[in-house]
């Protein structure tokens, strides 16, 4: 209680002093002129959201400048109209934090005429951002084969280069720690290997903000990837509801309904949804057994704009899954006859619960001042068991967190600087329950045992994104932590970079170096798990508090557009020191999180994405070249102990980690076609990823990798009128069966997913 008395004491204290940017937000500036350079005064601007009808319109002054603030991230379409000149109106996507300087050209009219600048809806060329960022929009999920099932990450692995699936998880750029925001504020979570799928309802989701490393100082410290959802909220709507029903093979199925409406001063959304199917997981063979799955969730949001200067927003989510754990039915296949994974007989299942309620109040303390305040309760539920008759164990595995905190933030545009610090904290409070029935006579059988831990964060940090003249733009930055947990750790660390755009080709040149600190997962250790683990061969009985990982990261990259397209080139090495993964304790399926000793994961990635081509469509492709290797023993969670093991001493030599996979690409095409019809297709391919039994001598995959894949989806769509959507889904249209995976998380061993075919029907209404 006393570590909970400093923490909110703290947070209550600091913010009202400390200042920080409210992540959700940009400020568009820019310059109206005639084709011969002169300011047109007086132009009308007007900023319309291509998914709903949020608009913001001003003028320009008598200097042709005009500003848009608090800009929502998204997809937008910008006119410009003055009198006595032709009507511009071209694509504009906005990303989170960033303060983009357009000029736009008015040409003189000879009559009533239009001129539309044709560009890449979803590309986001930035002069002023050192953080690649991709932005998938509302429209890009509802067309992307397989992108809106619930448990659906395609959104993700599609279009971010470096992104893809592997033992039922997401992983960007060689880890699994990654941050899901929600309007701007980190929805708290330190657990590694208890989840699986999105945070957040893709169908629930406006505009999905991607980005992938160089953040700066005031987005916080999962390294590998930060989501940013900005959630439906009714602008698209009227006194408007939805219906939306698909069903397919494997007994797949989803239902969700939907209610929006917006005022002048309020905008609400709220869902609830339903899926079941009898796939789910990955399976440790081609064949499908004991695998069925089903979600529940509700979702809320509610934007009011209670003054000019005050606006309150509150999202809030229930949603719950369970999953049967798959397993091998043939008792004579290879692994069982090794040994080596054991899954024949097994009837596993996990439930996961996740909930969170935030509130934000955004105050415009000036025309070029924002402030806001963020208070937000987060609980997350992953409970894992089994039949008692279970062989070779009977596992019971619970975990439990409750998350309270806040953040507050305050960005101040000072002309050529913009200003911005704050504060981010939560007090975690970890209660989990573990214990194991050895049914094989190998061990002694460990009743189960509850274990508690609490843990708080306290994080801060200031930033000044200083621009010197029109070409380049400089980022500096400091985040401090203090983290109370298994260990009390402490980090100061800066981030720095620059941006400097090429003039009249625009290309725009970046650089980053600074240094990350993610919290350690709080782990709780039962005298059942410390029993069951020192039975065991491998000696894991010995528990060492698992140290917070420290990430240093150099980023160099290029964005080139070119009339329309958009190519961004990457190169990134992160060095790091307390690699967080995690591993399961023998064959009991119950998975903790560990510290290795070291990591380094170096990439080079590419996205090239198209302007609409002959008015039909746009295509994209994301590439990623990518070592991940780790060096030493485990040095936090379950460590090796017996000291004659070679096991016990892997020295320092880096060797490829097991999601390790050297290339990544996604191909896309999404044709918008007459009559109100689209057709989409994905292709992706990987390399392979490292399997670890390149010494074993085990099984069919006994290389360094295991096999090359390739997998191609398709969908097409149709309106009818303005209320019915007709869609259909494909998912690995061949069926093409790998193994990608043999680690022995969450049911060990794991093939691609097969052909899921599903049709889909929306229906719009009034109430």
């Amino acid at each position: 209680m006393r570590r909970v008395f400093i923490v909110v004491t703290a947070f209550i204290l600091m913010a009202g002093s400390i200042p920080a940017n409210a992540t959700v937000f940009a400020t568009v500036h820019g310059v109206v002129h005639d084709p011969e350079h002169r300011p047109i005064a007086g132009a009308i601007v007007t900023l319309q959201a291509v998914d709903s009808a949020f608009v913001i319109t001003t003028k320009t002054n008598s200097e042709g400048e005009f500003d848009l603030r608090q800009v929502p991230i998204g997809i937008y379409k910008l006119n410009i109209s003055a009198t006595g000149f032709a009507t511009t109106e071209q694509p504009l996507t906005i990303a989170s934090g960033t303060n983009p300087i357009i000029h736009i050209p008015l040409a003189v009219a000879a009559s009533a005429q239009t001129v539309v600048v044709q560009g890449s809806q979803s590309s986001i060329s930035s002069s002023d951002s050192v953080t690649p960022t991709t932005l998938i929009s509302r429209e890009d999920i509802e067309q992307t084969p397989g992108a809106s099932r619930t448990i659906g990450m395609e959104m993700i692995t599609n279009y971010v280069p470096g992104a893809y699936m592997t033992h039922d998880m997401l992983h960007m750029r060689g880890g699994h720690q990654t941050s899901w925001l929600i309007d701007g504020v980190a929805i708290p979570n330190t657990k590694i290997a208890s989840n699986v799928g999105p945070q957040i309802d893709p169908k629930d989701i406006d505009s999905l903000e991607t980005q992938r490393g160089s953040y700066s100082s005031d987005v916080g410290d999962r390294t590998y990837g930060v989501f940013n959802v900005l959630p439906r909220n009714g602008f698209e709507r009227d006194h408007d509801g939805e219906v939306l029903v698909s069903a397919g093979n494997l007994y797949t199925g989803e239902t969700q309904v939907s209610l929006g409406d917006h005022s002048s001063a309020t905008a609400w959304y709220a869902s609830l949804t339903g899926s079941r199917a009898d796939y789910g997981l990955a399976t440790p063979v081609a064949s499908i057994s004991h695998d069925a799955t089903n979600s529940q969730s509700g979702f809320v949001s509610l934007i009011r704009n209670q003054s000019p200067k005050d606006q309150l927003r509150i999202d809030a989510q229930y949603r719950q899954d369970y999953f049967q754990i798959p397993y091998d039915p043939n008792p004579n296949d290879w692994e069982q006859a090794s040994q080596y994974y054991e899954s024949f007989g097994l009837r596993d299942r996990q439930t996961e619960r996740d909930s969170f309620i935030i509130a934000n109040w955004v105050h415009t303390l000036s025309p070029k001042a924002l402030f806001s305040f963020a208070p937000f309760y987060h609980v997350n539920q992953a409970n894992y068991d089994s039949p008692a008759n279970d062989k070779p164990v009977a596992t019971t595995w619970h975990q439990g967190s409750n998350y309270i905190g806040g953040q507050a933030d305050l960005h101040a545009d000072a002309g050529a600087n913009n200003f911005s610090g704050g504060i981010y904290t939560f007090y975690q409070a970890e209660n989990d329950l573990f214990g194991v029935l050895v049914n094989d006579g190998t061990a002694a059988s460990e009743p189960n045992t509850s274990a508690q831990a609490g843990a708080a964060l306290v994080e801060g940090y200031v930033s000044d994104h200083p621009r010197l003249g029109k070409y380049i733009t400089l980022l500096g930055g400091m985040r401090f932590s203090s983290l109370h947990a298994g260990l009390d750790e402490s980090a100061t660390y800066p981030r720095i970079g620059a941006t400097v755009e090429i003039p009249r080709l625009h290309w725009v040149l970046r650089g980053f170096y600074g240094h990350f600190f993610q919290p350690a997962p709080l782990e709780t250790v039962s005298s059942s798990a410390l029993n069951y683990a020192g039975s065991l061969p491998s000696g894991e009985d010995t528990f060492t508090p698992i140290p917070s990982e420290r990430d240093e990261e150099h980023q160099f990259g290029i964005q080139i557009p070119y009339k329309g397209w958009f190519l961004d080139v990457a190169t990134v090495k992160n060095r790091v020191n307390n690699f967080l993964d995690h591993s399961c304790i023998g064959e009991s399926n119950a998975c903790f999180p560990i510290a290795v000793d070291g990591a380094l994961v170096r990439a080079w990635e590419m996205t090239l994405r198209s302007p609409q081509l002959a008015h039909i469509g746009q295509f994209h492709v994301t590439y990623s070249n990518q070592i991940a290797e780790q060096r030493g023993n485990i040095i936090g969670g379950f460590t090796c102990s017996i000291s004659t093991d070679p096991a016990c001493d892997l020295g320092f030599d880096y060797t490829p980690v097991d999601h390790d996979q050297r290339n990544t690409l996604n191909t896309g095409l999404t044709a918008r076609l007459p009559l109100h019809t689209w057709f989409s297709t994905n292709v992706y391919y990987g390399s392979g990823f490292s399997n670890g039994l390149a010494d074993a001598n085990q099984g069919p995959y006994n290389g360094p990798y295991l096999p090359v894949h390739t997998t191609f989806d398709a969908s097409a769509g149709h309106a009818i009128g303005e209320r019915w959507k007709l869609a259909v889904n494909v998912v690995n249209v061949t069926n093409h069966r790998v193994l990608l995976d043999n680690s022995i998380t969450i049911g060990g061993f794991h093939y691609n997913d097969p052909r899921l075919v599903s049709a889909e029907v929306r229906y719009r209404f009034h109430f």
